[in-house]
């Protein structure tokens, strides 16, 4: 095209250039040649506008628009240029439909801050905009086109509204605020706002614009008037406290008194006079009313003490007594007068003054009831059991004032039931079985409540923090498809990987132990699961553990989750490894039981009938007696600190109480220990599932819609989708999904977090799709799912479930499953530690030549120092035991000691005591993971580290103990 043909081009304008370019004879406008001029015109009068404006030329409408249009336009520009207004913008055609029709009938249409949601970028958006809309005349005057001038306004809408809501929230305060609230303004008060509490006290009369002597004109001779004229003349603030007032509350009533603690506060302007006042306060009528009660019932109760038939008194803060009543004085042979100087203690048997002294000193110190039977010597001599009961008192402000007590004769009371006990013993003896019974009872009901709390706590817990592990864990998983052939960042990605994978099992163990994990039960037969997991059992216990598999004939079948029980057998196996210290012998039985009603009523958790029974036996060191009842508590372990989470058996008990079976441990010191699980036995054939698939997982081509309100989860999923081949939809929440479920957009397969926000839930939106799209496959992922589509601690039938975090193989696995059908294919990858940071940060390294000797007995961690340490040019010789630590040293030279504190066969303080007593040269680096170090202080030329750490400060470490010399 000629410059010389289009005058009207805006130079430098990237639509100018697009429309120099654009093939418009494949267009209803023709070629550029053949425009009319008024066309021209108006191009050349919209290129140079800065406002957002687009031509819709003929019946189509072929959108030709300027510089500010494109940036309007988004990710739909340039796509949409020269294309007609229904294909460019399809989420609007009725709305530009009617725009057309109006503007080629010569009409003209405006609107402002009009709603629309867009696809601009490729996701739905809610925008607000001011639209003005002209007919666009040829050279005869007939419309043959639309002009549209549009400014969006989204953000100051959005901000308006905002506002507006900020303004409602401070008004809904103010309304809603539990004591009196009312702004007076001017010399003469006049009421501003007032809040429904002020309303409720002054009986809702109508005050707002009235001055305060003529809305509540009774108030003025009390005073009140003249305290608000004080304190706008003198600008300080008033406190009142329990002031009387009498109000108006009811035309033609009598003023109702009432008491109020209230505040007059000035309210400056900006000259800084008083411009209002502002009150607050609350109605204390009811606790001013009880105070008066309160001293004229201890009026009362004097009178009617005097004249009471049991013995009443009265002490003080300090246990001496203030008043003893008339049958006391007597019981006691003590004056009126001398009340102040009775001592009342020594009247007590000797025999039961503790009895007496230890309740009553800790209700004095607790300021608590407290009740006891003691004798008290009467005045004749004679030695009396008497009940005394008594209260704490308190004065107005609060404060403790003492005691007061009632003391009641029942010696010939006790004597009667003693003759009773004599002659009921066996009926006590029932009695007490009884309330042993209900005790256990009760102990039942309190591990059930335990349980409970538990399961909501890690519940709550596991959703967030599974989130958060999703997220680290997808995208180490993508950067570790990015660095092939760097060994060195592979490892570290796969150590980081292998710590999400801990705190992914830590999150599964909380939840196995409240009940709260998602079980796929299967008909299993424990036989041959525990036949096929030898090779397995055999490479976690070690080659010098001996094991024997005993499995009775014609074992029973039970319905349990395969892989949790799996899980279960070897958290087992582990325990028994180490009781035993890695060598000694283990015994797993398989085999059929019946627990009979006698056994049922010592376990009331557990109903008679056919078991199956899973046993594991170890010659280990055994577990004391006292310490037994407490195996299955969560964190709790009798393995040396860093040496267990103390979530195994709990996580064992848990499967086994959630799969309605039962738990029993038998152990003896210096003998070992046996932990056998009964499940219960189901009259169906066994369930033989399709080998787990070994091959590398694949992607697809199939359209997947993921549905995540968590934003960095859903970039991370859909990143892996891309990557895996599949097309990817996306939506914020379940309302989302379905809006683009309904767009005629298709869908393979839905992919939805289990919970969400707003009103449509997960199941509601699953079953929308099914609905609408009968084919489709949908897929759920939850770090934690009770409740929605796991019932009873099941997934519901017909449920696909992606627990989080996962994989990019599982998730790969899975999808393909649920999209053709197949059973799953568990995906196993191996994971390790996170290695501390890159050694470059460390700056200059140590002194060339160094040999660092590393005791540190956790695998991962003591290969992720190393490489750092090599790193930095240091010669580093590994060991995991302090023994062997020792050994090195003595037949070797090493300059320094790294030592874990936490080691098998003693702390690393007990190693630094040992090296000290032959090699004083050889400095000494601690590094722990708890916050103090005890032991030593003493030890010279040594340091502390904090776990984590980074290798700039071991560099650190070393440089400084090396420059102190030996």
């Amino acid at each position: 095209m000629q410059s010389g043909e289009t005058p009207f081009l805006l130079a430098g304008s990237e639509a100018s250039d697009i429309i120099a370019s654009f093939d418009w004879a494949a267009t209803p406008l023709g070629p550029m040649s053949s425009w009319p001029s008024s066309l021209k015109a108006t191009i050349g009068l919209i290129l140079r506008s800065p406002v957002p404006i687009v031509t819709l030329w003929g019946g189509d409408g072929i959108m030709i628009y300027n510089d500010a249009y494109s940036i309007f336009a988004g990710g739909r520009h340039p796509g949409i240029f020269g294309s007609k207004v229904r294909d460019g913008w399809p989420e609007v055609a009725d709305f530009n439909d009617n725009v057309m029709k109006v503007g080629l009938a010569g009409g003209t249409l405006a609107y402002r801050d009009q709603e629309l949601t867009l696809y601009r970028n490729g996701e739905p958006e809610q925008v607000w905009m001011n639209l003005d809309y002209s007919p666009l005349p040829d050279e005869t005057g007939k419309p043959v086109g639309v002009i549209a001038i549009v400014v969006e306004t989204t953000r100051r809408v959005e901000a308006e509204r905002q506002l507006e809501r900020g303004f409602e929230t401070l008004r809904r305060m103010f309304e809603q605020a539990p004591g009196f609230v009312a702004i007076l303004a001017g010399p003469e008060h006049t009421f501003v706002m007032v809040n429904n509490a002020y309303m409720q006290l002054i009986g809702h009369r109508d005050t707002l614009g009235k001055p305060i002597r003529e809305a509540l004109p009774e108030i003025v001779d009390q005073g009140f008037a003249s305290l608000l004229d004080r304190v706008r003349d003198t600008q300080q603030p008033y406190i009142g406290r329990g002031i009387r007032v009498l109000l108006q509350r009811e035309p033609g009533m009598a003023p109702e008194e009432r008491y109020l603690d209230f505040v007059f506060h000035p309210v400056a302007a900006a000259r800084s006079d008083v411009r209002g006042i502002f009150v607050q306060g609350h109605d204390v009528t009811e606790r001013r009313l009880a105070e008066i009660a309160l001293r004229e019932s201890e009026e009362r109760f004097r009178l009617v003490a005097e004249s009471a038939p049991v013995m009443l008194w009265m002490g003080d803060e300090t246990g001496k007594c203030i008043y003893l009543n008339d049958a006391l004085r007597r019981f006691w042979n003590v004056t009126a007068e001398g009340v102040a100087d009775f001592n009342w203690a020594t009247t007590v048997h000797p025999d039961d003054s503790d009895t007496l002294h230890g309740p009553f000193s800790a209700a004095m110190e607790a300021h608590t009831a407290f009740s006891v039977e003691v004798r008290f010597r009467r005045a004749d001599g004679e030695y009396r059991i008497i009940r005394t009961n008594a209260q704490p008192r308190f004065g107005p402000d609060g404060k403790f004032s003492g005691m007061i007590g009632v003391n009641v004769d029942v010696t010939e009371m006790r004597r009667a039931e003693e003759a009773l006990h004599a002659a009921n013993a066996n009926l006590e003896q029932r009695v007490a079985r009884e309330v042993a019974e209900r005790s256990k009872a009760e102990d039942a009901l309190w591990q059930a409540q335990k349980m409970e709390a538990i399961g909501k706590l890690t519940g709550g817990v596991a959703h967030d923090f599974n989130n958060l592990l999703q997220v680290v864990s997808g995208n180490l998983q993508l950067l570790l498809k990015d660095l092939d052939g760097n060994e060195r960042a592979q490892r570290r990605i796969t150590n980081a990987l292998a710590g999400v994978d801990r705190g992914s099992k830590l999150a599964s163990q909380l939840l196995a132990f409240g009940r709260r994990q998602p079980l796929e039960p299967k008909v299993v037969n424990i036989g041959r699961l525990v036949s096929g997991m030898g090779d397995m059992l055999r490479r976690t216990i070690g080659e010098n553990v001996e094991v024997e598999t005993v499995v009775s004939g014609g074992l029973w079948n039970t319905f349990a989750d395969p892989a949790q029980l799996e899980n279960a057998l070897l958290n087992l196996a582990i325990n028994a490894r180490d009781a035993m210290n890695e060598q000694g012998r283990m015994t797993i039985e398989v085999g059929n039981a019946y627990l009979d009603d006698v056994y049922a009523l010592d376990h009331p958790e557990i109903a008679p009938g056919q078991y199956v029974v899973l046993a594991v036996t170890d010659t280990g060191c055994g577990i004391p007696a006292d310490v037994l009842p407490q195996v299955f508590e969560p964190f709790f372990s009798t393995k040396p600190q860093e040496k267990g989470t103390g979530l195994g058996l709990s996580m064992v008990y848990g499967f086994v109480k959630q799969s309605g079976g039962h738990i029993k441990i038998y152990s003896e010191v210096g003998h070992g220990t046996t932990v056998k699980l009964y499940l219960p036995r189901v009259n169906e054939m066994e369930d033989i599932s399709a080998l787990p698939g070994v091959g590398v997982p694949t992607g697809g081509t199939e359209t997947i819609l993921v549905a995540e309100d968590d934003e960095a989860v859903r970039t991370v999923v859909v990143e892996m989708l891309n990557d895996l081949g599949y097309r990817v939809l996306t939506a914020r929440d379940a309302a989302s999904a379905l809006t683009v479920l309904e767009s005629g957009v298709p869908v393979d397969l839905l992919f939805t977090d289990v919970v969400m926000p707003g009103p449509l839930k997960s199941t509601d939106l699953a079953r929308k799709a099914r609905e609408r799209l009968p084919s489709i496959g949908v897929l759920f992922t939850s770090g934690y799912t009770e409740n929605s589509i796991v019932h009873g601690g099941r997934l519901d039938p017909g449920v696909d479930l992606l627990s989080k975090p996962y994989t990019r193989e599982a998730l790969a696995r899975k999808l393909r499953q649920v999209l053709d059908g197949k059973e799953p294919k568990k995906a196993t990858v191996t994971m390790a530690t996170s290695s501390a940071a890159n050694a470059q940060e460390a700056g200059a390294t140590p002194a060339a030549g160094l040999t660092i000797l590393l005791c540190e007995d956790d695998a991962l961690i003591r290969m992720s120092t190393a490489d750092m340490l090599r790193e930095v040019g240091l010669i580093v010789i590994e060991t995991d035991t302090a023994q062997e630590a020792l050994d090195i040293i003595e037949n070797g030279a090493v300059d320094l000691l790294i030592t874990d504190v936490g080691l098998p066969d003693m702390s690393g303080v007990e190693l630094a005591l040992a090296l000290r007593k032959s090699r004083r040269d050889i400095p000494v680096i601690f590094a722990t993971g708890h916050a103090e170090l005890d032991g030593a202080d003493g030890i010279l030329r040594s340091a502390v580290v904090s776990k984590p750490y980074a290798v700039i400060e071991l560099k650190r470490c070393i440089d400084q103990l090396m420059a102190l010399g030996a």
